[in-house]
């Protein structure tokens, strides 16, 4: 038997049916039921999302090690991809769709971007810091500095996905979960980056800052006798 569904997503639709069949159809032994076609499409491509988003986010904290080669920045830098999660996810139910294969790959996509965001900030404090400025006063500069290029590139990925995020032609069902995901995470995890993340670094960075204070009040002292 073949049909085409409409109007909804295959997967709460099959589900559904799943149940239907379960309770109402009694088959005899030796008789299966197997659903075919975009579903087992559907089956296919969740198992191997479920093994390319953690390597995905793995991949990103390793680089982010090599970077920085620090695991307490880099775990900094990788809170913006919970919120950016928070953001995706508000957004796809306040437009009633559900959780699909373009939604998973839009979630890989803004992953970057959240991180990106996160290393323009937390780089330019360490280039304050290294020129001898304290935590404080470093945070607070590089948050000003940095607030018009964290805005400018979410705004340009916000923007450019707002085609797909209200299209309506053919392939529209792939483009909308996947652009409605990038605009609504994007929201929450620039919030992150420009508000949360000075704050984390400076609470992060507190106790390297005033050990570093200490060694300098040693060597004053020092040459003062």
């Amino acid at each position: 038997m073949e049909l085409n569904v409409r109007g909804r997503d295959i997967g709460s639709f099959v589900k559904e049916a799943q149940s239907a069949l379960d309770g109402q159809v009694k088959l005899p032994a030796g008789y299966y039921l197997t659903w075919g076609g975009q579903f087992e499409n559907l089956e296919r491509a969740s198992a191997r999302l479920l093994i390319v988003v953690p390597i995905a986010l793995f991949l990103i904290f390793v680089l982010l090690f090599i970077t920085f080669n620090s695991v307490k920045q880099a775990a900094l830098i990788y809170t913006g991809i919970p919120f950016a999660v928070v953001g995706g996810v508000l957004a796809l139910a306040m437009r009633g769709m559900p959780f699909s294969i373009s939604a998973g790959v839009g979630f890989i996509a803004l992953f970057g971007v959240a991180v990106l965001n996160g290393v323009v900030m937390v780089s330019y404090i360490n280039h304050l810091r290294e020129e001898g400025r304290s935590v404080a006063d470093a945070v607070r500069e590089g948050a000003e500095t940095r607030l018009r290029p964290v805005l400018m590139t979410a705004l340009v990925a916000s923007l450019g996905f707002v085609p797909m995020a209200i299209a309506t032609s053919a392939g529209a069902e792939v483009q909308r979960p996947l652009a409605t995901v990038v605009i609504g995470g994007l929201i929450t995890s620039t919030l992150l980056t420009l508000l949360i993340l000075p704050m984390l670094y400076r609470w992060f960075e507190r106790g390297r800052n005033e050990s570093r204070h200490g060694e300098r009040t040693q060597t004053h002292l020092g040459c003062d006798g």
